[in-house]
């Protein structure tokens, strides 16, 4: 199973609560309020996507956070990079010589072709449309496997 990190679901929390007002400066404790996370929670997640330019910071008394683009200029991709690095199904699809059977192997064009494929998917989804009610049908459709019989009725 595929899976982000706590940390990275966190960051999307947060900064979907931060796409509502994207203009406002947020201190973290009333984004920590607003999200019911922990505040060191809500101030390791800033921090992180602040370092990738994701959102900006303001210090003094009247300082904080807000989103660095708007809500539609900020991927889902985006976040995800910020907060675990590039997106792979497999660290041989994002890095190379990680792996000892990499020469021999016929399978590294496929994982990068799939993990190009799930890249995209997630560039395709704003934090916009994250802050949208959900669409009642079903996104993924079930896949067929080659070799799957079927009985007849």
């Amino acid at each position: 199973m595929l899976r982000i990190s706590k940390l990275t679901d966190y960051a999307i929390v947060v900064t979907a609560a931060m796409a509502g007002d994207p203009k406002r400066i947020f201190s973290a404790a009333e984004l920590s309020s607003e999200t019911h996370l922990e505040p060191p929670t809500v101030a390791k997640v800033l921090k992180m996507l602040t370092r990738s330019d994701l959102v900006q910071s303001f210090r003094g008394a009247s300082g904080g956070y807000r989103l660095a683009r708007t809500p539609a200029d900020i991927t889902v991709a985006q976040l995800i990079v910020a907060m675990e690095g590039p997106i792979g199904m497999t660290q041989c699809s994002v890095h190379q010589g990680l792996c000892s059977t990499e020469a021999v192997c016929a399978l590294r064009g496929h994982w990068q072709q799939i993990s190009r494929a799930v890249h995209a998917a997630l560039s395709e989804m704003t934090l916009l449309d994250m802050t949208r009610p959900t669409i009642t049908h079903t996104l993924v459709p079930e896949l067929k496997l080659h070799n799957q019989t079927t009985e007849s009725p």
